[in-house]
């Protein structure tokens, strides 16, 4: 029985690599270890920052209620206390929409709490 290589799938595997490795800079892009390592770290990085994102995303929701909080003489802190005493039970993306697009409506939860 003759021996089998690997060619046509290796070919494919590395064809896949480079493919991902479009856009990417100098050998990196045609060399297929070059574009293995990179397309690796590149992926550990999408993976990282995919968490990452739901991180900074919160954290600019916070900067957004905590400035129009203070418009009101009060702080995210002592906001989010009031909120949890009066049993209002909103999440932050929703609260920071408010401030940004619909002022009165926030204006309102404010002074609901204090």
């Amino acid at each position: 029985m003759p021996r089998a290589n690997s060619s046509v799938p290796r070919h494919r595997r590395h064809r896949k690599i480079v493919k991902q490795a479009k856009g990417y800079y100098g050998v990196r892009k045609s060399n297929f270890r070059a574009a293995k390592d990179a397309v690796e770290r590149s992926l550990q990085f999408s993976y990282r920052d995919r968490r990452q994102k739901k991180r900074t995303i919160r954290s600019l929701w916070i900067v957004r209620i905590n400035a129009a909080v203070r418009e009101h003489g009060l702080n995210y802190s002592t906001f989010v206390n009031l909120l949890k005493n009066k049993n209002i039970m909103m999440n932050r993306k929703t609260l920071a929409y408010l401030a940004v697009n619909d002022k009165d409506a926030f204006d309102a939860i404010v002074k609901s709490v204090s």
